[in-house]
């Protein structure tokens, strides 16, 4: 392995797997992947360990120290933990925390829930009953104690920190947690009762059914404070069960919760990177970081590990008197130098990192066709359309407009001439005639166009639309359907 950088094991591949959790891959290099969990061989130096840490109760857990481990020196500790019907190993062996962990020194500890392999997760009173009914496939949930203090999973959790601060050189100003599915709402319950034990938190699917986190008028249920928080949403995964919202929804109240416990009012810096949809929040008590993955089903990515060190664990502390510290991580969180984001129905938008004026409410116009369809109309594309004038103003061109605005002309910085007309699928670029994705439209005076077809057509920009939200930039992105709610919020 080189020095200074991570390294991956070859695995073997079983293509053939159709097993949520294969026993086969414990202790071995047999590897499997899918569009929501993706695992590596088995790590060597991953010790299986037991023993009573809570309530006189044998639990088990799975502990990972680098080979770099030097007692003389304190290094992080992260807790990450396991999906429903799973184990500490699988979390280990189906995230890349050993991996991030070779390279950067620290250790990790992944817990094995005690009960049918599910954590006991909190569940509003009104869910109790429906939620824990068991049923033949065993999908049901424990039955939660009335008092967060009495659940053993959280007192496991609690004492197995307190083992691991005992037994290893832990710098106990940076411990963390992080979880999947399940273990996303096991982080979640543990972030907001006994939160204040960590520096950050982090999650992959599995957001909370929003009873848990706000009371029947809307206030906040939190006993611990602020924390560093890091949200993983996937852009296919389903709401909670009986959530009685749509999973945008759902997702959404989950970045309100967290933004309101840490005091965040400014809005975010928003990064798309390929299919990665980032929303960079700094807060008045702690730092929030959002992410969306385009076409990725319910789990984690592989890499979630690796992004939550690299953009937010490795720069947060906890002092002792309870306030987080960030002191920078590894990579700076930073939003798109150029991007442009516009929603249909919305009259502003989003100008390389601040709202501003669109001079009038953007439209999705269709391209139809309609000729030999006896009548009928197919379309054939949509686009979202913005008048010349915001365009002339975000990308420094002057604009000619006639008396009526039916006509215009618009001038570049670097020369380039386009002449628009109403109704007009063509426009006359430097002299020449130009196909459009669709016509110039007359409305309010002044001529709209597709920002997309200008952005990647003239501009040779890249561009990337989602439920009537276009997003423009100069370089490969791919919008989210969470980026894309969170983006028409910010223009509402």
């Amino acid at each position: 392995m080189t020095r200074g950088s991570a390294f991956i094991r070859p695995g073997i591949p079983d293509d053939d797997n159709r097993d949520y959790l294969p026993q086969s891959l414990k202790n071995s290099s047999i590897v499997v992947n899918e569009n929501g969990n993706n695992s590596q061989p088995f790590p060597p130096r991953l010790a299986e360990c037991s023993g009573e840490i809570a309530d006189g109760v044998i639990d088990h857990w799975y502990l990972y120290v680098p080979e770099s481990y030097d007692p003389t020196v304190p290094v992080p500790l992260v807790v990450s933990l396991h999906g429903g019907m799973m184990t500490g190993w699988a979390q280990a062996v189906y995230t890349s925390w050993t991996n991030v962990a070779d390279r950067e020194g620290f250790i990790v500890v992944f817990p094995s829930a005690g009960t049918r392999n599910f954590w006991t997760v909190d569940v509003a009173a009104e869910d109790v009953e429906a939620f824990t009914r068991p049923d033949a496939e065993g999908m049901y949930l424990n039955t939660p104690p009335a008092d967060p203090e009495d659940n053993h999973d959280l007192r496991f959790i609690l004492g197995l920190i307190e083992h691991c601060c005992q037994e290893y050189s832990i710098d106990r100003s940076r411990v963390f947690m992080q979880g999947m599915s399940m273990g996303n709402l096991m982080t979640s319950q543990f972030a907001r009762y006994f939160g204040d034990v960590l520096a950050g938190a982090a999650g992959s699917g599995g957001p909370a059914k929003p009873n848990l986190l706000f009371d029947a008028d809307g206030g906040i249920l939190n006993r611990a404070g602020p924390l560093a928080i890091w949200q993983s949403r996937l852009d296919l995964d389903g709401p909670p069960k009986d959530a009685g919202m749509p999973v945008q929804e759902v997702v959404r109240r989950n970045r309100e919760y967290w933004l309101a416990v840490n005091g965040i009012a400014e809005p975010p810096a928003i990064s798309i990177r390929g299919d990665d949809n980032f929303a960079f929040y700094r807060g008045g008590y702690a730092d929030l970081v959002f992410r969306d993955v385009r076409n990725r089903d319910h789990g984690q990515t592989f890499d979630d590990a690796e992004l939550v060190w690299d953009y937010l664990f490795s720069g947060v502390r906890r002092h002792e008197d309870g306030s987080i510290q960030d002191t920078g991580p590894s990579c700076p969180r930073r939003g798109d130098r150029f991007a442009i984001a516009v929603a249909n129905g919305c009259r502003r938008a989003w100008v390389c990192g601040g709202v501003v004026d669109l001079g009038g409410e953007a439209f999705t116009w269709r391209k139809l066709k309609y000729h030999g369809l006896g009548g009928d109309a197919r379309v054939r594309g949509e686009y979202v359309y913005v008048p010349l004038r915001f365009i002339a103003r975000a990308f420094d061109a002057a604009l000619e407009e006639s008396e009526d605005g039916a006509v215009a002309v618009l001038t570049l910085a670097d020369g380039q001439t386009l002449q628009f007309a109403r109704g007009g699928i063509g426009c006359v670029r430097n002299g020449r005639v130009t196909s459009m994705l669709a016509e110039a439209v007359h409305r309010d005076g002044c001529l709209w166009i597709s920002l997309e077809w200008f952005a990647s057509h003239v501009l040779d920009l890249r561009s990337s639309t989602r439920d009537g939200v276009l997003y423009v930039t100069d370089h490969h992105a791919n919008l989210s359907t969470n980026m894309a709610v969170l983006l028409r919020d910010l223009l509402a």
